[in-house]
């Protein structure tokens, strides 16, 4: 079993949808319940075990450099590291290739809010176990990725907003995984997508199909994709 301790954040984007929200800060550093996104995240990992963040920032990127410092106060260390061109999530992960070096590491988005407990599920990585990735039941996939399991919940198809009525999964992308430094040997071969992004969806069903094993973990409790203005109304009304 590998104990992980190590974690990506990516915070880069600006998250249009939420409008005039984000005017000055970055969708990670909007409030939920008191807090920032991005502050739930890095607790919630910290409590299961991580010490060392490496948060990708981008559109605003003092904002949430100003807020987290050097993560002292928090008691963990942080590194950023600027994405400059937006050109998708494969292209992010490559970025903390120097950070990762060989280690095991976490890799969350910064706008998914999540019961902590699932975070302890998550530092334990099985010997025999190349990735994980988090699902959750029962969410629209045309928002995000519908994932493909067999019946030892191993991974063997992602498909990335998938038109509605078209994907026959019931599992979503619940966007927090668990990666051995082997994914780099994936998001370095990506082309790209049909959005003319580079995917970390595509990396990861190539690392499965290689013959590595990719595990899905449900999680369980409340999660989010702080994604519009409903959604973050809806969170700060259930306090």
């Amino acid at each position: 079993m590998t104990k992980i301790d190590k974690a990506v954040v990516l915070a880069a984007g600006r998250g249009t949808r939420m409008r005039e929200l984000t005017n000055e800060l970055p969708k990670p550093m909007i409030k939920v319940r008191g807090k920032p996104v991005l502050q739930h995240i890095l607790e919630g990992l910290r409590d299961a075990g991580i010490r060392e963040f490496f948060i990708i920032v981008g559109y605003r990127a003092d904002a949430v450099q100003n807020f987290l410092g050097d993560g002292s106060r928090y008691k963990i260390a942080i590194q950023y590291e600027n994405q400059v061109v937006q050109d998708g999530t494969g292209r992010v992960v490559d970025l903390a290739r120097n950070f990762a070096e060989n280690s095991a590491f976490i890799l969350s988005y910064g706008d998914i809010l999540v019961n902590p407990q699932n975070y302890k599920s998550i530092v334990d990585l099985p010997d025999d176990i190349e990735a994980i990735i988090t699902v959750m039941r029962g969410e629209d996939v045309s928002k995000g990725g519908a994932v493909f399991l067999n019946e030892r919940m191993e991974l063997l198809d992602l498909r990335e907003k998938s038109p509605p009525g078209k994907a026959t999964s019931p599992w979503y992308n619940a966007g927090i995984y668990a990666f051995r430094p082997s994914i780099f040997e994936f998001t370095a071969k990506l082309q790209p997508s049909p959005r003319g992004e580079y995917e970390l969806t595509d990396a990861i069903r190539d690392l499965a199909h290689s013959g590595k094993k990719v595990k899905a973990l449900e999680l369980t409790g409340e999660w989010a994709d702080v994604r519009d203005p409903e959604i973050l109304a809806q969170l700060n009304r259930s306090e």
